[in-house]
């Protein structure tokens, strides 16, 4: 296997494990989901994974564009080091969210990680339009997230 395939799945694999590690850590996560009452639009349980999946596989392929795109190290760096912060945001809200139920704290929280990965994205495309917009739908599944859990904790405070 070629060195930047190796790099490639490394990239792919860390969002992918940060992902897995925080539904591990969130326990029953989606127990939680079934008993609280949800608006009317909140998609089924089993669309959760299947949609974290696909974006954190996105987020790898993008990272990897970053790392290996033609541009200074300096500026790849610091595309690096906001993608690095919104994984770790990422990674902590299911607990904020589902161990704690701490449903208005989630939401800023994911405000932030928003803000965040909106930074990255700002970041990302002057160094790789593709990288950019392999983050789109990261950040549009992030905005009905923000909507699902403001309507959880309206309706379940």
């Amino acid at each position: 296997m070629k060195r930047n395939e190796i790099l490639l799945i490394i990239c792919i694999a860390i969002p992918l494990a940060v992902g897995a590690l925080a539904s591990l850590l969130s326990g029953g996560g989606m127990d939680v989901f079934s008993m609280v009452e949800k608006p009317p639009v909140a998609p089924p349980a089993w669309l959760f994974p299947v949609a974290w999946t696909i974006l954190y596989s996105l987020m790898g392929i993008s990272s990897y564009l970053i790392l290996t795109a033609d541009a200074p190290k300096e500026q790849k760096d610091d595309a690096i080091f906001i993608y690095g912060w919104q994984l770790l945001v990422n990674f902590l809200w299911p607990t904020f969210f589902f161990n704690f139920q701490w449903y208005l704290f989630s939401f800023f929280w994911l405000l932030l990680l928003w803000l965040l990965v909106l930074l990255m994205i700002w970041k990302f495309k002057d160094i790789s339009r593709i990288a950019a917009l392999l983050n789109i739908p990261y950040l549009l599944w992030l905005t009905f997230a923000g909507y699902l859990n403001y309507s959880i904790w309206l309706l379940n405070k």
